[in-house]
């Protein structure tokens, strides 16, 4: 075991590859601790708190954020990180800064806005996460972004295309890119990080989709992983029947499916670890991903994910909503590259550069870090169509 209780496949500030501009050492705080504070001081943090998880922000006062579910994931890491001795400050260094590149307007802003910027490489919130912790952020006086550390930064990259990939090592040469080029493993923590992100919008997802009315208890009972602990419940809690308890009901079914899920992931992934035997970090990235659930767990996962997938990110009230948020994402594009005096200084600077693709990408820049009500509002000024709230 390294210091505070690490095992020695654990990411340890004491050896993290560094900043890309370097800072001496805080003194009380490690690496990873001091990531975790400049990305809940951004503003990019900050705008979560109005971004659409599933429902848009004016649709209800209680319904999951970008902001709440990235809490979320950051509980759920860290509780897994603590049992198999991987570092809960990376954990959630990366788990509250996941998202901080996506779209107004959740899911369908992000499709809307790619589709915008197909012919300019186009747009991925993952990478923009990147962009804006590495770009984006105007926080310090010597350079651009927050500076994080490189483990930060390759956990906020769960995803990269190849084109993606060699961009980014030429630009920075054995730097987060890299791992896709290589076929290797990120860190444990980041391995987690992108586990507890599935763990927990399928359990918020449920609960905002039942509050929503979008979908009952009697449909869950065709979902197993949701079914057997509610069964549970109702048979150590034979009280909890009818429609005026059926919210803690709900609420107990989706605790123990939690932490059914948690318990899992943690011994199968300890499993893993036996079999694989790394002994460094080093051997976590050639090895096969090793955070993960049973198969058992892992078909289970996979049928609530088919099950909210048709029944509440297609429903049609949903898609009716999401679909003129789309419209407001692809006229607000329209708009900035026709007039990207229209924007904030900043980006109207960048936009005015150079050749179209450096206009296209400084409009994505703006539109991605929009909330949902400031995007609203500036496409109804912009073009005079109220379309949302």
């Amino acid at each position: 075991m390294l210091g505070q209780g690490l095992a020695h496949y654990a990411c340890d500030p004491a050896h993290t590859r560094g900043r890309r501009h370097a800072e001496a050492p805080a003194p009380t705080r490690t690496d990873y601790q001091r990531d975790r504070d400049r990305i809940v001081h951004s503003s990019a943090f900050r705008r979560l708190v109005y971004k659409t998880q599933v429902f848009l922000n004016h649709e209800g006062d209680l319904f999951r954020t970008r902001l709440t579910h990235s809490l979320e994931v950051a509980q759920l890491g860290r509780s897994i990180a603590r049992s198999l001795c991987i570092n809960e400050d990376l954990v959630e260094a990366i788990s509250l800064a996941h998202d901080l590149g996506h779209t107004p307007f959740g899911h369908a802003g992000q499709d809307a806005l790619n589709g915008c910027m197909q012919a300019h490489g186009g747009f991925e919130h993952n990478l923009q996460s990147l962009r804006v912790v590495d770009q984006l952020e105007e926080r310090y006086p010597d350079y651009d972004g927050i500076n994080l550390s490189f483990e930060t930064r390759e956990g906020v990259l769960k995803h990269c295309s190849q084109a993606n990939a060699l961009r980014l090592e030429a630009a920075e040469p054995d730097g987060v890119g890299g791992r896709f080029l290589r076929k290797e493993q990120p860190s444990l923590e980041a391995q987690l990080c992108n586990l507890a992100d599935e763990i927990a919008y399928n359990a918020h997802d449920i609960d905002d989709g039942v509050r929503s009315g979008l979908i009952t208890l009697a449909q869950l009972a065709e979902v197993e992983l949701f079914d057997r602990y509610r069964r549970v419940a109702e048979a150590e809690h034979p009280h909890l029947v009818g429609a005026a308890m059926e919210r803690r009901l709900l609420y107990e079914t989706i605790r123990r499916m939690l932490s059914a899920q948690v318990y899992d992931v943690i011994d199968a992934t300890r499993a893993a670890l036996a079999d694989a035997a790394p002994r460094s970090v080093a051997d976590v990235r050639r090895a096969p991903a090793l955070v993960g659930f049973s198969a058992p767990m892992r078909a289970q996962s996979s049928e609530l994910k088919r099950f909210l997938f048709k029944n509440l990110y297609r429903h049609p009230q949903v898609v009716e909503t999401t679909g003129r948020a789309q419209r407001v994402v692809t006229g607000l594009f329209a708009a900035y590259v026709s007039e990207p005096g229209e924007m904030k200084p900043r980006f109207t600077r960048q936009a005015m550069e150079g050749e179209p693709s450096v206009r296209a990408r400084a409009v994505a820049d703006f539109i991605a870090g929009m909330t949902d009500r400031f995007a609203a509002r500036e496409h109804e000024r912009l073009t005079g169509l109220r379309l949302l709230g």
